[in-house]
This record gives structure tokens, C-alpha cells and sequence, in this order.
């Protein structure tokens, strides 16, 4: 039988340790490398290329937006199971906006969890019923950017660059004050918490020319 190769990306040791545990008994899976930070994760994931990369969401160094992020531009095919105890709505759709497969709780049982990895391997969507419901009421809303103004999309395309606020002034002959300004008008009007989850949906949303990616 071919097994399921999979990492650990998780910065509680005992998290990795129980869920190891538990998975290396399964028949069809198999637990080849573990990470404790999301940056770690990324290189982990690219040495090994495994099946499924499990991936926390609240680490050290690198979160696991940024890391699936940063994995998935590296290793487009990558297959990502985000297991996390957050339910919370501005956790939630970034990650998923960002390319993973699946996003379950560490409260899902064990079972529960194994048949994610399991779905997650073969390509399918692995999504907790609690987190499926608020994914499709969060759909069904309207596009928030359209209430963006043209500096603000100006703006967010220069932050899906990577310039700091300071770059981002200069570059538009505007202060600092003002970047700052239009920034939190963005955050505000797309409903996100930080400026990685308002370029995760600049990309979602086809915000950014294809010669800025």
C-alpha cells in the first residue's frame, strides 16, 4: 500500500507529538518531517515534498497565511491542511484564499482529522462544517473592493509589491500620514486585520496586474 506521506508544521511539540503518534498507526499514512515555525515548514515542505503539509495557523517567525503563501508560490501543487483552534472569520478566509485544501479544528476528532488528510491527498476540499458555513455566507457577500477608491487600489497594488509605507510615499509623492491613512481605509473596507491578508485578496480578486505578482 502506497502511504500518504505528511508533515507536521506546528509550533506546540505536543500537538506534533500526539498527532504523530496517532497518524503513524494509521495503515496508509506515514509522518515524514515536522516543523515548529511556518518559515521551517517551507523549507521542511521543499526538501521532502510530501503529500500533505498540516499546517497551524498562529506560529513563530512566519504565520501559516504567510507560509502557505510563500510555500505555494515556491510549490504551486503543494497540498495544504491548515489545523488550527480558531474559528475566527479573519483567520479563516485568507488561508483558504490563499490555496489550502482544508482547514480543520484541533478539536475536530481524530477520525475527523485523518479523513481530511486523507481527502486533502487526493486533491479534495477538506472543510470543518462549522468553517464551511461561515466560507459560504462570507461568499455570498458582495465584493468589498469596490468600495475601494483609485488611490486605495493604487495603494494596495503597491503593498502586493512589498513596499513599506515609507516606499509607498515616495513612490506617490504623498506623506507618510496620508499612506498611513488610505492603508487603514483599506483594511477597513476589505475586512481584514493586517496588510498580508489585504494582498492574499487583492491576489484572490484579480486586484493586481499579472506583471505585479
Amino acid at each position: 500500500m502506497t502511504k500518504i506521506n505528511v508533515i507536521l508544521v506546528d509550533d506546540h511539540e505536543m500537538v506534533r507529538l500526539g498527532l504523530k503518534s496517532f497518524l503513524n498507526l494509521q495503515p496508509d499514512v506515514e509522518v515524514i518531517g515536522e516543523a515548529g515555525n511556518g518559515r521551517a515548514g517551507i523549507d521542511v515542505a521543499l526538501e521532502l515534498r510530501p503529500d500533505v503539509v498540516v499546517m497551524d495557523l498562529v506560529m513563530p517567525e512566519m504565520n501559516g497565511v504567510e507560509a502557505t503563501l510563500a510555500l505555494l508560490k515556491e510549490w504551486p501543487e503543494a497540498k495544504i491542511l491548515v489545523l488550527t483552534s480558531y474559528l475566527d472569520n479573519e483567520k479563516i478566509y485568507p488561508v483558504i484564499d490563499a490555496g489550502a485544501k482544508g482547514y480543520m479544528l484541533k478539536t475536530s476528532s481524530a477520525a475527523e482529522i485523518l479523513n481530511a488528510i486523507r481527502k486533502v491527498s487526493r486533491g479534495e476540499l477538506a472543510i470543518e462544517t462549522e468553517v464551511d458555513k461561515k466560507i459560504k455566507a462570507h461568499d455570498a457577500k458582495p465584493d468589498l473592493h469596490e468600495d475601494l477608491t483609485a488611490r486605495e487600489r493604487d495603494i494596495l497594488a503597491l503593498l502586493a509589491k512589498g513596499y513599506d509605507n515609507q516606499t509607498i510615499a515616495d513612490e506617490l509623492f504623498i506623506s507618510l500620514k496620508t499612506v498611513k491613512t488610505h492603508v487603514s481605509n483599506i483594511l477597513a473596507k476589505l475586512e481584514v486585520d493586517d496588510r498580508t491578508q489585504a494582498v492574499v485578496y487583492a491576489f484572490k480578486h484579480h486586484l493586481v496586474a499579472q506583471d505585479d505578482e
